[in-house]
């Protein structure tokens, strides 16, 4: 309730004096919202063990399945969107099915695994310079990777894909392709953009409440270049410039205008590849995949968090081991939802 300053919540109302919205993106589907049960996206922590269930179950069945159709099924993945997030997804598969996995088997050969990125524009990386397009392109064949560009997805089923009249079997279809904004800002009864972000002012308020500030994924920041893209940069600067307007107001100051810092554009595909930009530079190889590295690990929480994740990645890129391959089984999960009382009936056995 914008007149009374306070928001409903499923634990009650809350006063605010000052509100910022920053509820992010889930993934669009185009206008086939029934496509989400076949296609996970990669936005939560849920999503990201979901993923990981099918990656890996699918190998588990291939590996007991007799029917030589049926197991090419199953080692078929296909990826929808080939911006950073698919070509990272595609880079990722490549690796684990040609070395993490590679000797894991009796009946299959992991090394077979078909992986299609498709990507409904031109190139992939489409925000990247095209010669980093082009070497991205390169670096994912070489993994085994077959990239389809200027093709439609118009139906995924429990089976595969429809990419145009073409149809084809995959058990496992990720989804990287299109976002849309939180729900959140229909109930907002504001001016929305075609996408659905709500429309704020320079000081990131929204229009006609300057007590209310709209960041990140959800906003529409307009530039001379356009708005702004849905990138942690920009959330993250847009953050930290929200709070410094509201400490402005109290001091009595004057708020400033947001100013987007542009840290450029980076993705990683495997092993000693990447590609990375920054305003007029251009990264290819070891060097953007270290910058890539550093970047991640530098913002990362904590000493303790850099210091874990830096070992970990030491040890997965000497031993190509991809972390842990616990399978997290879906049924299970459903039935702790439908009975919650069985995790206090079973965590004093945990803990000892």
């Amino acid at each position: 309730n914008t007149k009374d300053h306070k928001i409903e919540t499923d634990f009650g109302s809350i006063s605010y004096d000052y509100l910022i919205l920053a509820c992010g993106a889930k993934h669009g589907y185009f206008g086939h919202p029934e496509w989400e049960e076949f296609a996970p996206g990669l936005k939560t922590l849920e999503q990201a063990t979901e993923i990981r269930r099918r990656v890996l179950t699918a190998f588990e069945m291939a590996e007991r399945e007799p029917d030589k159709g049926k197991r090419g099924q199953l080692l078929t993945f296909m990826i929808v969107g080939g911006g950073p997030t698919g070509v990272e997804l595609a880079g990722a598969l490549g690796e684990i099915s040609r070395f993490t996995l590679g000797k894991d088997f009796d009946q299959i050969d992991p090394k077979t695994t078909r992986i299609i990125l498709v990507e409904s524009g031109p190139r992939i990386l489409s925000g990247f310079d095209p010669k980093l397009s082009r070497e991205a392109h390169e670096d994912l064949e070489k993994l085994g990777v077959t990239i389809w560009t200027d093709r439609k997805v118009t139906k995924i089923t429990a089976s595969g894909v429809n990419i145009g009249d073409e149809f084809i079997t995959a058990s496992t279809v990720l989804w990287a392709a299109g976002v849309q904004p939180s729900g959140l800002n229909k109930a907002l009864n504001v001016e929305l953009d075609p996408q659905g972000r709500v429309l704020i002012e320079k000081d990131l308020s929204l229009r006609n409440f300057p007590e209310i500030f709209v960041l990140g994924d959800q906003a529409h920041f307009s530039t001379e270049q356009g708005p702004l893209p849905g990138l942690a940069p920009v959330a993250m600067q847009q953050g930290l410039h929200a709070a410094a307007n509201i400490l402005r107001d109290i001091r009595g100051d004057v708020r400033k205008p947001f100013n987007y810092f542009d840290k450029g554009l980076m993705a990683t595909i495997g092993r000693k590849k990447a590609v990375a930009q920054f305003r007029n530079l251009r990264f290819s190889g070891l060097i953007a995949w270290m910058a890539w590295l550093f970047v991640h690990i530098y913002y990362l929480i904590g000493f303790k968090n850099r210091l874990f994740v830096l070992m970990e990645w030491f040890w997965s890129y000497a031993t190509y081991q991809k972390g842990a391959r616990l399978i997290v089984n879906k049924d299970w999960q459903s039935y702790q939802k439908k009975d919650p009382k069985i995790i206090p009936a079973i965590e004093p056995d945990m803990k000892a």
